[in-house]
Protein backbone atom coordinates (compact mmCIF):
# COMPACT_ATOMS: atom_id res chain seq x y z
CA UNK A 1 0.00 0.00 0.00
CA UNK A 2 1.00 3.63 -1.28
CA UNK A 3 2.36 5.92 2.31
CA UNK A 4 0.78 8.76 0.74
CA UNK A 5 2.13 11.07 3.38
CA UNK A 6 5.66 11.25 2.05
CA UNK A 7 3.98 12.88 -0.78
CA UNK A 8 2.21 15.73 1.79
CA UNK A 9 5.26 18.15 1.22
CA UNK A 10 5.14 17.46 -2.66
CA UNK A 11 1.32 18.46 -2.36
CA UNK A 12 1.67 21.66 -0.32
CA UNK A 13 4.66 22.77 -2.87
CA UNK A 14 2.98 22.49 -6.08
CA UNK A 15 0.07 24.80 -4.78
CA UNK A 16 2.26 27.09 -3.64
CA UNK A 17 3.83 27.33 -7.46
CA UNK A 18 0.61 26.35 -9.11
CA UNK A 19 -0.12 30.09 -10.57
CA UNK A 20 2.88 29.55 -12.27
CA UNK A 21 1.90 26.46 -13.76
CA UNK A 22 -0.98 27.79 -15.67
CA UNK A 23 0.16 31.37 -16.54
CA UNK A 24 1.01 31.05 -20.29
CA UNK A 25 2.98 33.95 -22.29
CA UNK A 26 4.04 36.97 -21.39
CA UNK A 27 2.66 39.14 -18.57
CA UNK A 28 -0.47 41.18 -19.16
CA UNK A 29 0.94 44.78 -19.42
CA UNK A 30 -2.50 46.18 -19.55
CA UNK A 31 -3.27 49.22 -17.45
CA UNK A 32 -6.05 48.71 -14.31
CA UNK A 33 -8.47 51.17 -14.30
CA UNK A 34 -6.92 52.19 -10.59
CA UNK A 35 -3.43 53.06 -12.83
CA UNK A 36 -1.68 49.66 -11.76
CA UNK A 37 -1.19 46.86 -13.42
CA UNK A 38 -4.32 44.01 -13.97
CA UNK A 39 -3.47 41.31 -10.90
CA UNK A 40 -3.86 38.02 -13.63
CA UNK A 41 -2.05 35.79 -11.37
CA UNK A 42 -4.84 33.19 -9.81
CA UNK A 43 -5.04 32.32 -6.28
CA UNK A 44 -3.16 29.90 -3.98
CA UNK A 45 -3.03 27.19 -1.09
CA UNK A 46 -1.08 28.32 1.80
CA UNK A 47 -2.67 25.41 3.81
CA UNK A 48 -5.11 22.50 4.28
CA UNK A 49 -6.33 21.44 7.28
CA UNK A 50 -6.32 18.69 7.43
CA UNK A 51 -3.26 18.04 5.34
CA UNK A 52 -3.74 15.80 2.27
CA UNK A 53 -3.83 11.53 2.37
CA UNK A 54 -5.38 12.04 6.30
CA UNK A 55 -6.61 8.65 7.61
CA UNK A 56 -9.54 8.08 10.09
CA UNK A 57 -12.07 11.13 9.02
CA UNK A 58 -14.79 11.39 10.76
CA UNK A 59 -17.98 10.04 9.08
CA UNK A 60 -19.94 12.81 10.15
CA UNK A 61 -18.95 16.51 11.38
CA UNK A 62 -15.76 16.57 9.15
CA UNK A 63 -14.51 19.22 7.57
CA UNK A 64 -12.15 20.37 5.23
CA UNK A 65 -10.55 24.32 5.00
CA UNK A 66 -8.65 25.61 2.55
CA UNK A 67 -6.60 28.25 3.30
CA UNK A 68 -5.72 30.79 0.12
CA UNK A 69 -3.01 33.41 -0.58
CA UNK A 70 -6.48 35.93 -0.95
CA UNK A 71 -9.05 36.30 -0.39
CA UNK A 72 -11.54 34.11 -2.75
CA UNK A 73 -14.77 33.53 -3.63
CA UNK A 74 -17.12 30.84 -5.31
CA UNK A 75 -17.69 30.97 -8.80
CA UNK A 76 -19.49 27.53 -9.29
CA UNK A 77 -19.94 25.74 -5.89
CA UNK A 78 -21.42 22.56 -8.21
CA UNK A 79 -18.00 22.19 -9.68
CA UNK A 80 -16.35 20.94 -6.02
CA UNK A 81 -17.12 17.06 -6.69
CA UNK A 82 -16.81 14.16 -4.02
CA UNK A 83 -16.26 10.84 -5.22
CA UNK A 84 -17.48 8.36 -3.76
CA UNK A 85 -20.48 10.85 -4.57
CA UNK A 86 -23.00 10.83 -1.07
CA UNK A 87 -26.54 12.07 -1.51
CA UNK A 88 -26.17 14.97 -1.30
CA UNK A 89 -23.26 17.58 -3.03
CA UNK A 90 -20.62 18.56 -0.19
CA UNK A 91 -21.32 21.99 1.00
CA UNK A 92 -18.80 24.87 0.94
CA UNK A 93 -18.17 28.65 2.68
CA UNK A 94 -16.22 31.33 2.21
CA UNK A 95 -14.18 32.66 5.65
CA UNK A 96 -12.37 35.38 4.89
CA UNK A 97 -9.37 34.21 2.53
CA UNK A 98 -10.44 30.37 3.67
CA UNK A 99 -13.13 27.62 2.04
CA UNK A 100 -14.36 25.62 4.23
CA UNK A 101 -16.07 22.09 2.99
CA UNK A 102 -18.26 20.22 4.72
CA UNK A 103 -20.16 16.87 4.29
CA UNK A 104 -24.00 16.70 4.29
CA UNK A 105 -24.97 13.17 5.75
CA UNK A 106 -22.76 10.05 7.03
CA UNK A 107 -19.67 9.06 4.80
CA UNK A 108 -18.75 5.63 4.54
CA UNK A 109 -16.59 3.74 6.93
CA UNK A 110 -13.22 2.12 5.36
CA UNK A 111 -13.78 4.42 2.14
CA UNK A 112 -10.88 6.43 -0.21
CA UNK A 113 -12.40 9.84 -0.93
CA UNK A 114 -11.42 12.24 -3.38
CA UNK A 115 -12.60 15.78 -3.46
CA UNK A 116 -12.25 18.28 -6.42
CA UNK A 117 -11.88 21.83 -6.38
CA UNK A 118 -12.13 21.84 -10.29
CA UNK A 119 -12.59 25.34 -10.89
CA UNK A 120 -14.88 26.92 -8.58
CA UNK A 121 -12.78 29.19 -6.81
CA UNK A 122 -11.44 32.69 -8.30
CA UNK A 123 -10.03 35.75 -6.74
CA UNK A 124 -12.29 38.21 -4.81
CA UNK A 125 -10.95 41.35 -7.01
CA UNK A 126 -10.25 39.94 -11.14
CA UNK A 127 -12.00 36.35 -10.71
CA UNK A 128 -8.62 34.93 -11.67
CA UNK A 129 -9.86 31.23 -11.41
CA UNK A 130 -7.95 28.74 -8.96
CA UNK A 131 -6.74 25.82 -11.36
CA UNK A 132 -7.86 23.00 -8.86
CA UNK A 133 -6.86 20.69 -6.43
CA UNK A 134 -7.65 17.16 -5.74
CA UNK A 135 -7.64 16.59 -1.85
CA UNK A 136 -7.76 12.88 -0.93
CA UNK A 137 -8.81 11.27 2.66
CA UNK A 138 -10.15 7.88 4.16
CA UNK A 139 -12.40 6.99 6.75
CA UNK A 140 -10.65 4.36 7.41
CA UNK A 141 -6.80 3.55 7.59
CA UNK A 142 -5.40 3.27 4.43
CA UNK A 143 -5.32 5.13 1.25
CA UNK A 144 -6.39 3.12 -2.20
CA UNK A 145 -3.78 3.68 -4.69
CA UNK A 146 -4.61 2.91 -7.89
CA UNK A 147 -6.08 5.14 -10.86
CA UNK A 148 -7.75 5.13 -14.45
CA UNK A 149 -8.01 7.24 -16.93
CA UNK A 150 -10.22 7.34 -20.61
CA UNK A 151 -12.26 9.99 -22.50
CA UNK A 152 -15.48 10.51 -23.24
CA UNK A 153 -16.48 11.01 -26.99
CA UNK A 154 -19.54 11.88 -28.52
CA UNK A 155 -21.23 8.89 -30.65
CA UNK A 156 -21.69 10.94 -33.46
CA UNK A 157 -19.18 13.50 -34.18
CA UNK A 158 -16.01 11.51 -31.88
CA UNK A 159 -15.93 15.40 -30.15
CA UNK A 160 -14.80 15.58 -26.43
CA UNK A 161 -17.58 15.73 -24.20
CA UNK A 162 -17.16 18.35 -21.37
CA UNK A 163 -18.80 17.80 -17.95
CA UNK A 164 -19.58 14.33 -18.33
CA UNK A 165 -19.59 11.65 -14.60
CA UNK A 166 -17.68 9.20 -15.31
CA UNK A 167 -18.47 6.60 -12.80
CA UNK A 168 -17.06 3.02 -11.43
CA UNK A 169 -19.32 0.36 -10.20
CA UNK A 170 -18.13 -2.54 -8.03
CA UNK A 171 -21.86 -3.81 -8.19
CA UNK A 172 -21.59 -5.50 -11.90
CA UNK A 173 -25.42 -5.82 -12.28
CA UNK A 174 -26.70 -4.06 -15.19
CA UNK A 175 -29.40 -2.35 -12.95
CA UNK A 176 -26.78 -0.70 -10.62
CA UNK A 177 -26.49 2.48 -12.93
CA UNK A 178 -30.07 3.01 -12.98
CA UNK A 179 -30.46 2.61 -8.72
CA UNK A 180 -27.15 3.24 -6.82
CA UNK A 181 -24.72 5.56 -6.98
CA UNK A 182 -21.29 4.50 -8.15
CA UNK A 183 -18.52 3.46 -6.10
CA UNK A 184 -15.88 6.25 -7.28
CA UNK A 185 -16.61 8.98 -9.97
CA UNK A 186 -14.88 12.08 -11.91
CA UNK A 187 -15.67 14.91 -14.47
CA UNK A 188 -14.23 14.97 -18.07
CA UNK A 189 -12.31 18.15 -18.80
CA UNK A 190 -12.58 20.06 -21.91
CA UNK A 191 -10.73 17.27 -24.05
CA UNK A 192 -13.11 14.87 -22.49
CA UNK A 193 -10.52 13.38 -20.52
CA UNK A 194 -10.84 11.54 -16.49
CA UNK A 195 -8.59 10.43 -14.50
CA UNK A 196 -9.88 8.64 -11.05
CA UNK A 197 -7.58 8.19 -8.76
CA UNK A 198 -6.68 6.70 -5.23
CA UNK A 199 -9.50 3.46 -5.80
CA UNK A 200 -9.28 -0.33 -5.32
CA UNK A 201 -7.40 -2.93 -7.44
CA UNK A 202 -10.29 -4.76 -8.20
CA UNK A 203 -13.01 -5.21 -11.28
CA UNK A 204 -15.37 -2.27 -12.70
CA UNK A 205 -17.75 -1.51 -14.76
CA UNK A 206 -17.00 1.97 -16.25
CA UNK A 207 -19.89 4.35 -17.40
CA UNK A 208 -20.32 8.13 -18.15
CA UNK A 209 -23.40 9.88 -18.16
CA UNK A 210 -24.27 13.48 -18.48
CA UNK A 211 -25.61 13.80 -15.26
CA UNK A 212 -28.91 16.47 -15.76
CA UNK A 213 -30.29 16.28 -12.13
CA UNK A 214 -26.70 16.06 -10.61
CA UNK A 215 -27.79 12.92 -8.84
CA UNK A 216 -24.73 10.63 -10.01
CA UNK A 217 -27.73 7.97 -10.78
CA UNK A 218 -28.40 7.21 -15.04
CA UNK A 219 -31.46 8.53 -15.79
CA UNK A 220 -32.66 7.30 -19.19
CA UNK A 221 -35.03 9.49 -19.98
CA UNK A 222 -33.05 12.28 -19.64
CA UNK A 223 -29.26 11.73 -20.01
CA UNK A 224 -26.75 10.23 -22.41
CA UNK A 225 -24.78 7.33 -20.98
CA UNK A 226 -21.48 5.92 -22.36
CA UNK A 227 -20.61 2.37 -21.14
CA UNK A 228 -17.18 -0.06 -21.81
CA UNK A 229 -18.62 -3.77 -22.51
CA UNK A 230 -15.89 -5.63 -20.17
CA UNK A 231 -15.11 -5.46 -16.83
CA UNK A 232 -12.09 -2.80 -15.97
CA UNK A 233 -9.36 -3.12 -13.52
CA UNK A 234 -7.20 -0.71 -12.78
CA UNK A 235 -2.91 -0.96 -13.82
CA UNK A 236 -1.42 1.93 -12.28
CA UNK A 237 -0.68 2.91 -9.24
CA UNK A 238 -0.59 6.79 -7.73
CA UNK A 239 2.57 8.50 -7.82
CA UNK A 240 3.95 11.83 -7.82
CA UNK A 241 5.54 11.96 -10.84
CA UNK A 242 2.39 10.81 -12.66
CA UNK A 243 1.09 13.12 -15.55
CA UNK A 244 -2.04 12.53 -16.04
CA UNK A 245 -2.89 13.34 -11.93
CA UNK A 246 -1.77 16.95 -12.96
CA UNK A 247 -3.86 19.72 -13.32
CA UNK A 248 -3.55 20.89 -17.07
CA UNK A 249 -4.07 24.37 -18.35
CA UNK A 250 -7.11 23.27 -21.28
CA UNK A 251 -5.26 25.55 -24.06
CA UNK A 252 -1.91 23.57 -23.40
CA UNK A 253 -2.74 21.35 -26.48
CA UNK A 254 0.54 20.10 -25.79
CA UNK A 255 0.64 18.51 -22.36
CA UNK A 256 -3.18 17.27 -22.39
CA UNK A 257 -2.55 14.93 -25.79
CA UNK A 258 0.28 12.98 -24.17
CA UNK A 259 -1.86 12.23 -21.20
CA UNK A 260 -2.24 8.74 -21.34
CA UNK A 261 -6.20 7.62 -22.04
CA UNK A 262 -6.39 3.87 -21.54
CA UNK A 263 -10.54 3.75 -22.28
CA UNK A 264 -12.51 5.50 -24.27
CA UNK A 265 -16.27 5.83 -24.07
CA UNK A 266 -18.73 7.00 -26.57
CA UNK A 267 -21.88 8.90 -25.28
CA UNK A 268 -25.27 8.25 -27.31
CA UNK A 269 -29.07 8.71 -25.48
CA UNK A 270 -30.89 5.66 -25.13
CA UNK A 271 -33.88 5.60 -27.31
CA UNK A 272 -36.65 5.20 -24.67
CA UNK A 273 -38.00 1.23 -24.09
CA UNK A 274 -41.09 1.70 -21.93
CA UNK A 275 -43.93 2.23 -24.53
CA UNK A 276 -46.82 4.73 -24.55
CA UNK A 277 -48.82 7.46 -26.04
CA UNK A 278 -47.55 10.53 -24.78
CA UNK A 279 -49.31 13.37 -26.55
CA UNK A 280 -51.84 14.38 -29.60
CA UNK A 281 -52.41 17.72 -31.26
CA UNK A 282 -54.78 18.70 -33.94
CA UNK A 283 -52.86 20.79 -36.53
CA UNK A 284 -56.05 21.66 -38.63
CA UNK A 285 -59.69 20.14 -39.06
CA UNK A 286 -58.40 17.50 -40.96
CA UNK A 287 -55.17 16.72 -39.92
CA UNK A 288 -53.89 15.85 -36.46
CA UNK A 289 -50.79 13.76 -34.80
CA UNK A 290 -50.02 11.71 -31.98
CA UNK A 291 -46.17 10.76 -30.50
CA UNK A 292 -45.26 7.62 -28.26
CA UNK A 293 -42.20 7.57 -26.08
CA UNK A 294 -40.24 5.07 -27.93
CA UNK A 295 -39.73 4.18 -31.32
CA UNK A 296 -40.86 1.51 -33.35
CA UNK A 297 -44.41 1.52 -31.78
CA UNK A 298 -46.89 -1.22 -32.16
CA UNK A 299 -50.44 -0.21 -33.57
CA UNK A 300 -52.74 -3.29 -34.45
CA UNK A 301 -55.64 -0.90 -35.19
CA UNK A 302 -57.04 2.63 -35.40
CA UNK A 303 -59.78 4.75 -36.51
CA UNK A 304 -61.91 7.55 -36.11
CA UNK A 305 -65.09 7.78 -35.18
CA UNK A 306 -67.83 8.76 -37.88
CA UNK A 307 -65.11 7.63 -40.89
CA UNK A 308 -64.67 5.32 -42.97
CA UNK A 309 -60.86 3.10 -42.65
CA UNK A 310 -60.62 4.46 -45.99
CA UNK A 311 -60.90 7.95 -45.27
CA UNK A 312 -58.34 7.97 -42.59
CA UNK A 313 -54.49 8.77 -44.24
CA UNK A 314 -51.40 7.85 -42.14
CA UNK A 315 -47.79 7.85 -41.95
CA UNK A 316 -45.32 7.41 -39.59
CA UNK A 317 -41.67 9.54 -39.20
CA UNK A 318 -38.82 7.28 -40.10
CA UNK A 319 -38.27 6.38 -36.45
CA UNK A 320 -41.74 5.44 -35.95
CA UNK A 321 -42.46 7.29 -32.64
CA UNK A 322 -44.67 9.87 -34.61
CA UNK A 323 -47.79 9.31 -36.40
CA UNK A 324 -49.47 12.13 -38.55
CA UNK A 325 -53.07 11.51 -39.52
CA UNK A 326 -55.51 13.11 -42.36
CA UNK A 327 -59.15 12.83 -42.99
CA UNK A 328 -59.52 12.38 -46.66
CA UNK A 329 -63.46 13.76 -46.43
CA UNK A 330 -64.97 17.35 -47.49
CA UNK A 331 -67.88 17.56 -44.56
CA UNK A 332 -67.12 19.99 -42.50
CA UNK A 333 -65.01 18.27 -39.61
CA UNK A 334 -66.18 18.14 -36.42
CA UNK A 335 -64.89 20.41 -33.17
CA UNK A 336 -63.88 17.24 -31.60
CA UNK A 337 -62.37 14.04 -33.16
CA UNK A 338 -62.55 10.78 -31.74
CA UNK A 339 -59.21 8.92 -32.31
CA UNK A 340 -59.16 5.22 -30.97
CA UNK A 341 -55.58 3.70 -30.91
CA UNK A 342 -54.98 0.01 -30.53
CA UNK A 343 -51.56 -0.58 -29.76
CA UNK A 344 -48.74 -2.33 -27.86
CA UNK A 345 -48.52 -0.48 -24.63
CA UNK A 346 -45.99 -1.41 -21.78
CA UNK A 347 -47.47 -2.11 -18.72
CA UNK A 348 -46.24 -1.40 -14.69
CA UNK A 349 -44.17 -5.21 -14.81
CA UNK A 350 -42.43 -4.09 -18.57
CA UNK A 351 -44.61 -6.28 -20.46
CA UNK A 352 -46.13 -4.77 -23.88
CA UNK A 353 -49.57 -5.25 -24.50
CA UNK A 354 -52.30 -4.72 -26.19
CA UNK A 355 -54.49 -1.15 -25.24
CA UNK A 356 -57.25 0.36 -26.47
CA UNK A 357 -56.84 4.64 -25.78
CA UNK A 358 -59.38 6.86 -27.01
CA UNK A 359 -58.36 10.27 -27.73
CA UNK A 360 -60.49 13.20 -27.88
CA UNK A 361 -58.62 15.84 -30.27
CA UNK A 362 -60.10 18.96 -29.47
CA UNK A 363 -59.68 21.93 -31.62
CA UNK A 364 -57.01 24.47 -30.73
CA UNK A 365 -59.13 28.00 -30.52
CA UNK A 366 -56.09 29.56 -32.29
CA UNK A 367 -56.45 26.42 -34.82
CA UNK A 368 -60.17 26.76 -35.26
CA UNK A 369 -59.96 30.50 -35.31
CA UNK A 370 -57.60 30.28 -38.55
CA UNK A 371 -60.61 28.25 -39.82
CA UNK A 372 -63.81 30.09 -39.22
CA UNK A 373 -66.59 31.00 -40.85
CA UNK A 374 -65.20 34.95 -40.13
CA UNK A 375 -62.02 33.98 -41.37
CA UNK A 376 -63.47 32.15 -44.42
CA UNK A 377 -64.69 35.52 -46.16
CA UNK A 378 -61.55 37.02 -46.24
CA UNK A 379 -59.71 33.74 -47.54
CA UNK A 380 -56.43 34.49 -49.33
CA UNK A 381 -55.79 32.75 -52.60
CA UNK A 382 -53.32 30.71 -50.84
CA UNK A 383 -55.85 29.15 -48.59
CA UNK A 384 -57.90 27.88 -51.36
CA UNK A 385 -55.41 26.02 -53.32
CA UNK A 386 -53.50 22.83 -52.84
CA UNK A 387 -50.21 23.93 -51.36
CA UNK A 388 -46.99 22.48 -52.37
CA UNK A 389 -43.68 23.83 -52.59
CA UNK A 390 -41.34 22.95 -55.64
CA UNK A 391 -37.81 23.24 -54.95
CA UNK A 392 -34.01 22.43 -56.23
CA UNK A 393 -30.60 23.61 -55.53
CA UNK A 394 -28.03 24.45 -58.17
CA UNK A 395 -25.43 22.64 -56.34
CA UNK A 396 -27.09 19.45 -55.53
CA UNK A 397 -30.07 19.10 -58.24
CA UNK A 398 -27.67 16.22 -59.86
CA UNK A 399 -28.26 14.01 -56.73
CA UNK A 400 -31.36 15.05 -55.30
CA UNK A 401 -33.36 16.43 -58.18
CA UNK A 402 -36.24 18.90 -58.16
CA UNK A 403 -38.36 18.31 -54.57
CA UNK A 404 -41.92 18.42 -55.03
CA UNK A 405 -43.70 18.40 -51.41
CA UNK A 406 -47.33 18.90 -50.31
CA UNK A 407 -48.80 20.69 -47.47
CA UNK A 408 -52.03 17.78 -47.02
CA UNK A 409 -51.60 14.03 -48.79
CA UNK A 410 -53.12 14.59 -52.20
CA UNK A 411 -55.63 12.30 -53.48
CA UNK A 412 -55.32 13.10 -57.33
CA UNK A 413 -51.99 13.64 -59.29
CA UNK A 414 -51.61 14.08 -62.97
CA UNK A 415 -47.61 13.85 -62.90
CA UNK A 416 -47.79 13.15 -67.21
CA UNK A 417 -48.64 16.65 -67.55
CA UNK A 418 -45.68 18.04 -65.75
CA UNK A 419 -43.53 19.48 -68.15
CA UNK A 420 -39.24 19.47 -68.19
CA UNK A 421 -37.14 21.25 -70.59
CA UNK A 422 -33.79 23.15 -71.02
CA UNK A 423 -31.99 25.23 -72.83
CA UNK A 424 -28.17 25.11 -74.12
CA UNK A 425 -25.65 27.98 -74.19
CA UNK A 426 -27.21 28.33 -77.78
CA UNK A 427 -30.10 29.15 -76.81
CA UNK A 428 -31.96 26.15 -78.55
CA UNK A 429 -34.44 24.36 -76.44
CA UNK A 430 -35.30 20.49 -75.79
CA UNK A 431 -37.81 18.61 -74.06
CA UNK A 432 -37.17 15.41 -72.09
CA UNK A 433 -38.73 12.90 -69.90
CA UNK A 434 -38.57 12.55 -66.10
CA UNK A 435 -38.90 10.17 -63.47
CA UNK A 436 -41.13 10.75 -60.49
CA UNK A 437 -40.27 8.89 -57.08
CA UNK A 438 -42.61 9.03 -54.04
CA UNK A 439 -40.45 9.43 -50.79
CA UNK A 440 -41.05 6.53 -48.96
CA UNK A 441 -40.63 8.03 -46.07
CA UNK A 442 -43.21 10.93 -46.36
CA UNK A 443 -45.93 10.61 -48.64
CA UNK A 444 -46.49 14.32 -49.62
CA UNK A 445 -42.89 14.44 -50.73
CA UNK A 446 -41.76 13.57 -54.35
CA UNK A 447 -38.48 13.58 -55.62
CA UNK A 448 -38.55 14.62 -60.01
CA UNK A 449 -35.55 13.13 -61.87
CA UNK A 450 -34.88 14.37 -65.27
CA UNK A 451 -33.30 11.91 -67.33
CA UNK A 452 -31.52 14.04 -69.06
CA UNK A 453 -27.33 14.52 -67.93
CA UNK A 454 -27.19 18.13 -66.27
CA UNK A 455 -24.59 20.05 -67.82
CA UNK A 456 -22.76 23.18 -66.90
CA UNK A 457 -24.12 26.19 -69.29
CA UNK A 458 -27.50 24.61 -69.51
CA UNK A 459 -30.51 26.12 -68.04
CA UNK A 460 -33.39 23.88 -66.96
CA UNK A 461 -37.03 24.53 -66.07
CA UNK A 462 -39.39 22.09 -64.58
CA UNK A 463 -43.17 23.67 -64.83
CA UNK A 464 -46.06 22.40 -62.35
CA UNK A 465 -49.42 23.24 -64.41
CA UNK A 466 -52.72 24.35 -63.83
CA UNK A 467 -54.57 21.52 -61.72
CA UNK A 468 -52.11 19.00 -62.08
CA UNK A 469 -52.96 17.79 -58.30
CA UNK A 470 -55.90 17.95 -55.87
CA UNK A 471 -55.39 17.65 -52.05
CA UNK A 472 -57.70 16.12 -49.46
CA UNK A 473 -59.16 19.38 -49.18
CA UNK A 474 -60.81 18.82 -52.68
CA UNK A 475 -58.41 22.20 -53.60
CA UNK A 476 -56.67 22.07 -56.79
CA UNK A 477 -52.84 23.15 -57.36
CA UNK A 478 -51.30 26.12 -59.43
CA UNK A 479 -49.27 26.23 -62.07
CA UNK A 480 -45.30 27.24 -60.76
CA UNK A 481 -42.01 26.98 -62.92
CA UNK A 482 -38.36 26.50 -61.23
CA UNK A 483 -35.55 27.18 -62.70
CA UNK A 484 -32.13 25.47 -62.10
CA UNK A 485 -28.59 25.91 -63.47
CA UNK A 486 -25.46 23.89 -62.11
CA UNK A 487 -22.98 26.24 -60.56
CA UNK A 488 -20.28 27.85 -63.08
CA UNK A 489 -17.79 29.37 -60.25
CA UNK A 490 -14.81 28.61 -61.92
CA UNK A 491 -13.12 28.38 -57.79
CA UNK A 492 -15.57 25.69 -56.92
CA UNK A 493 -13.91 22.13 -56.14
CA UNK A 494 -14.81 18.42 -57.09
CA UNK A 495 -13.50 15.40 -54.95
CA UNK A 496 -13.96 12.06 -56.79
CA UNK A 497 -13.58 9.73 -53.75
CA UNK A 498 -13.16 5.94 -54.45
CA UNK A 499 -13.99 3.64 -51.43
CA UNK A 500 -12.67 0.28 -51.51
CA UNK A 501 -13.29 -2.71 -49.10
CA UNK A 502 -16.71 -1.92 -48.81
CA UNK A 503 -18.28 -5.36 -47.78
CA UNK A 504 -20.92 -4.70 -46.23
CA UNK A 505 -23.67 -1.12 -45.54
CA UNK A 506 -22.18 2.18 -44.85
CA UNK A 507 -23.89 5.34 -44.58
CA UNK A 508 -21.46 8.40 -46.20
CA UNK A 509 -21.79 11.74 -45.07
CA UNK A 510 -19.59 15.40 -46.00
CA UNK A 511 -19.53 17.62 -43.21
CA UNK A 512 -17.97 21.25 -43.13
CA UNK A 513 -15.45 21.94 -41.09
CA UNK A 514 -17.03 22.25 -37.50
CA UNK A 515 -18.71 19.31 -38.15
CA UNK A 516 -21.95 20.18 -37.41
CA UNK A 517 -24.17 20.17 -40.96
CA UNK A 518 -24.21 17.10 -43.20
CA UNK A 519 -23.54 18.69 -47.07
CA UNK A 520 -24.10 15.24 -48.91
CA UNK A 521 -25.11 12.43 -47.93
CA UNK A 522 -24.84 8.72 -49.50
CA UNK A 523 -25.30 5.06 -48.78
CA UNK A 524 -23.25 2.29 -50.09
CA UNK A 525 -23.00 -1.51 -50.15
CA UNK A 526 -20.08 -2.23 -52.28
CA UNK A 527 -16.52 -0.81 -54.03
CA UNK A 528 -17.79 3.09 -56.06
CA UNK A 529 -16.86 6.07 -56.69
CA UNK A 530 -18.91 9.11 -55.07
CA UNK A 531 -18.47 12.73 -56.25
CA UNK A 532 -18.36 15.60 -53.94
CA UNK A 533 -18.64 18.47 -56.40
CA UNK A 534 -18.99 22.72 -56.05
CA UNK A 535 -16.55 22.92 -52.87
CA UNK A 536 -15.59 25.69 -51.76
CA UNK A 537 -12.04 25.99 -50.43
CA UNK A 538 -11.99 25.17 -46.93
CA UNK A 539 -11.96 22.46 -45.03
CA UNK A 540 -14.19 19.18 -45.04
CA UNK A 541 -14.83 16.01 -43.02
CA UNK A 542 -15.85 12.53 -44.46
CA UNK A 543 -17.90 10.35 -41.67
CA UNK A 544 -18.43 6.72 -42.49
CA UNK A 545 -21.16 5.09 -40.40
CA UNK A 546 -21.14 1.05 -40.28
CA UNK A 547 -24.43 0.68 -40.54
CA UNK A 548 -24.64 -2.64 -39.07
CA UNK A 549 -28.60 -3.43 -39.23
CA UNK A 550 -28.49 -2.50 -43.20
CA UNK A 551 -31.61 0.37 -42.07
CA UNK A 552 -30.17 3.49 -43.40
CA UNK A 553 -30.05 4.99 -39.94
CA UNK A 554 -27.20 5.73 -37.67
CA UNK A 555 -29.00 4.15 -34.86
CA UNK A 556 -28.05 4.81 -31.11
CA UNK A 557 -27.17 2.14 -28.85
CA UNK A 558 -28.73 0.18 -25.94
CA UNK A 559 -27.50 -0.29 -22.12
CA UNK A 560 -29.15 -3.34 -21.00
CA UNK A 561 -29.12 -4.84 -24.24
CA UNK A 562 -24.98 -4.14 -24.05
CA UNK A 563 -25.45 -2.77 -27.82
CA UNK A 564 -22.98 -0.03 -28.71
CA UNK A 565 -24.19 3.02 -31.06
CA UNK A 566 -23.67 2.04 -34.47
CA UNK A 567 -19.50 2.70 -35.29
CA UNK A 568 -18.23 6.24 -36.90
CA UNK A 569 -14.93 6.89 -38.02
CA UNK A 570 -13.78 9.96 -39.62
CA UNK A 571 -11.60 9.68 -42.32
CA UNK A 572 -7.89 10.42 -41.71
CA UNK A 573 -6.45 13.12 -44.41
CA UNK A 574 -2.91 12.23 -43.37
CA UNK A 575 -3.04 13.47 -39.15
CA UNK A 576 -6.10 15.78 -39.51
CA UNK A 577 -9.51 14.56 -39.94
CA UNK A 578 -10.41 16.89 -42.40
CA UNK A 579 -9.58 17.35 -46.26
CA UNK A 580 -8.31 20.70 -46.99
CA UNK A 581 -10.09 21.67 -50.75
CA UNK A 582 -8.16 24.59 -52.40
CA UNK A 583 -9.88 26.37 -55.19
CA UNK A 584 -10.82 25.74 -58.78
CA UNK A 585 -9.30 22.01 -58.34
CA UNK A 586 -10.31 18.25 -58.68
CA UNK A 587 -9.01 16.16 -56.15
CA UNK A 588 -8.93 12.31 -56.54
CA UNK A 589 -9.06 10.73 -53.20
CA UNK A 590 -9.11 7.15 -51.74
CA UNK A 591 -10.43 5.28 -49.06
CA UNK A 592 -10.49 1.66 -47.96
CA UNK A 593 -13.25 1.71 -45.68
CA UNK A 594 -12.32 -2.17 -44.40
CA UNK A 595 -9.09 -0.48 -43.15
CA UNK A 596 -10.41 2.57 -41.58
CA UNK A 597 -12.48 0.28 -39.08
CA UNK A 598 -9.65 -2.55 -39.17
CA UNK A 599 -12.22 -5.34 -39.75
Amino acid sequence: MMNIRKYIPLFIALMLVSPLAFVHGCANTTEAPSGGKKDTIPPFITNIRPLPGVTSFPLEGGKIVFDFSEYVTLKTATDIFLSPPLEKRPKASVKGKSVVVTFEGALEPSTTYTLNLNNAIVDNNEGNIFPGFTYVFSTGENIDSMFVTGTVLDCNTLAPVKGATVMLYKDHRDSAVFLERPYAAGRTDDWGFFVIPFIQDTLYRIYAIKDANGNNIYDPDQERVAFIDSLVQPKWKVADTIPELLKYDMTDTLGCKERRSEHELKIFRERPSKQLLMNKVRTSPRSAYITFMASNAWIDSLWIGGYRADQVITQFNIMQDSLEIWLNDRRPAPDTMHLFVNYRKTDSTGIMRPELEHLKMVMDPEVKKNFSKSRRRNLKHEDTICVYTLSAEADKVEQDGFVLEFKYPIIYEKFDSVQFRYINPRQKEFTDKIKVERDSMNLRRYVIRPEVKFQTGFEYFLKIPHRAFRDINGYWSDSTEVKVSLPTDENLSVMHALFTGVDRKYIVDMLNEQKNTVLRNYVIDSDCTLDFPYLKEGKYSIRITDDGNRNSIVDTGDLLSHRQPEPVLFVKFGDEDYIQIPKGSEIDQTINVKELFGY
